[in-house]
């Protein structure tokens, strides 16, 4: 089995979209007027509009709810990345440690879901990711 994408359910799906454009640098593929994927070398986002919804069964998903979900983003130079996009997007944290290895910095997209761009930055971490 393989995991193909994430999808997010949303309710201003143009402005979803040029969000995770700007925080990827990659432009989306407009599959539907209603759904988008942001295709990116190690995993694919998927974004829907709230229409797409009813495709399924009606309310299986809600815009603006999720709150247990973290998108996170491996990038090359955290701190390049974060003077980047620190005055274009709702900055939840600076760039900080954590135990487990990885430099970090958390955004919230324009729907609210928490995103986090972060590198490897001790040597176990980054052996975990391939020596990247």
């Amino acid at each position: 089995m393989k995991l193909a994408s994430t999808r997010l359910i949303v309710r201003d799906i143009k402005a979803t979209v040029a969000f995770y454009e700007l925080v990827t640098e990659t432009a989306a593929d407009w599959l539907a007027p209603f759904f988008a994927e942001i295709v990116t070398p190690g995993a694919t986002l998927a974004i829907g509009a709230a229409e797409t919804v009813a495709l399924f069964k009606k309310g299986t998903a809600e815009p603006g709810a999720n709150r247990s979900a973290i998108l996170e983003f491996m990038v090359e130079d955290i701190d390049a990345e974060f003077s980047r996009l620190k005055d274009k997007a709702d900055v939840v944290h600076e760039p900080k440690l954590l135990p487990w290895g990885n430099r970090t910095f958390q955004l919230r997209d324009t729907e609210g879901t928490l995103v986090s761009l972060f590198m490897p930055a001790t040597e176990a971490a980054r052996e975990r990711f391939g020596g990247r």
